[in-house]
């Protein structure tokens, strides 16, 4: 067993927010996108290989751009979100038009990842000192085959200023346990306020310095048989509702409140930044040119 963590990066998203295609939209000095930093982060930290969850139709795009420059590197998988791809024995509402969200999306990873593994965005940028805090819990004697980890941020640090954003907001013990991760969409500030809408389209206050996940995961492999279950349940309970969305917080949150296991909070003193929408683009280009004159990055990664 390859003993070292695996990063998984979900890359299967439409991008309507953006317009396109985010995921290999180039943003560094020698034409590198996020993924590249994240994975260059990753290898830095210790991770042994790179996971990509994809759509079947942009397959050829991203083995063009990354299958060769990662050559030696790290190891390359990809798996496919796709709507059809569902647990045998599972049945799903015809008239759903897209797959069910980032819950979906790791579980199609089930069956090529057997080691620990790091669950990231693709088009966010968390920093090295997030994976190596994450590779640094792993390391830990003491964990157990169901204790789990998040990297946290603040949430006035990871608001776009171009339009709203989805955040799971966070609750944690005073030893750092997660007590529970409630999914928050459309939060964006408005004034001196940071709001967000509730399901009926209230809009309710929300403290800048509020925790928030950004989709960082560290799981081991048990996670899998909890989100296939779990899923299970969803998909049958969901039926008529073409829009629900099964997500990763949902899932650590029911495990949580079924103490069946526990979520370290991670504090990273990392920037965070990403793209949620075009108008992003050209404050995460300065934000990494920063990181290159620094001396963080070489102005060509690999």
């Amino acid at each position: 067993m390859n003993l070292k963590p695996t990063i998984l990066i979900l890359a299967a998203g439409i991008g309507s927010r953006y317009g396109g295609l985010k995921q290999l939209d180039k943003v560094g000095p020698s034409g590198e996108t996020i993924i590249d930093y994240s994975i260059y982060d990753a290898i830095q930290a210790g991770f042994g290989k790179v996971v990509f969850v994809i759509r079947e139709n942009i397959e050829a795009d991203f083995r063009a751009f990354f299958d060769e420059k990662l050559k030696g590197k790290i190891e390359v998988e990809y798996v496919f979100q796709e709507i059809h791809k569902i647990p045998e024995g599972l049945h799903y509402n015809p008239e759903r038009k897209k797959p069910w969200g980032t819950g979906h999306a790791v579980l199609m990873a089930k069956e090529v990842i057997k080691e620990n593994f790091a669950v990231i965005n693709a088009d966010d940028f968390y920093g090295r000192e997030a994976y190596q805090t994450l590779v640094n819990y792993f390391q830990s004697d003491s964990n157990q085959a169901t204790d789990y980890c998040m990297v946290g941020y603040e949430l006035k640090n990871t608001l776009s200023e171009n339009g709203y954003v989805s955040r799971g907001q966070c609750k944690s013990d005073s030893n750092h346990f997660l007590i529970d991760v409630v999914e928050r969409t459309h939060i964006e500030r408005q004034g001196e306020k940071v709001v967000f809408q509730d399901a009926n389209g209230n809009l309710i206050n929300l403290d800048e310095n509020t925790l928030v996940s950004m989709n960082f995961w560290g799981f081991t492999p048990s996670f899998f048989t909890f989100l296939q279950e779990k899923f299970a349940s969803f998909i049958t309970e969901n039926t008529d509702n073409l829009k629900a969305e099964f997500y990763i917080p949902s899932v650590v949150n029911d495990l949580i409140i079924e103490k069946r296991a526990r979520t370290k909070v991670l504090h990273s003193n990392a920037s965070w930044f990403g793209v949620t929408y075009q108008e992003d683009k050209a404050g995460v280009m300065q934000n990494i040119q920063n990181l290159v004159n620094s001396g963080k990055y070489p102005s060509k990664l690999w």
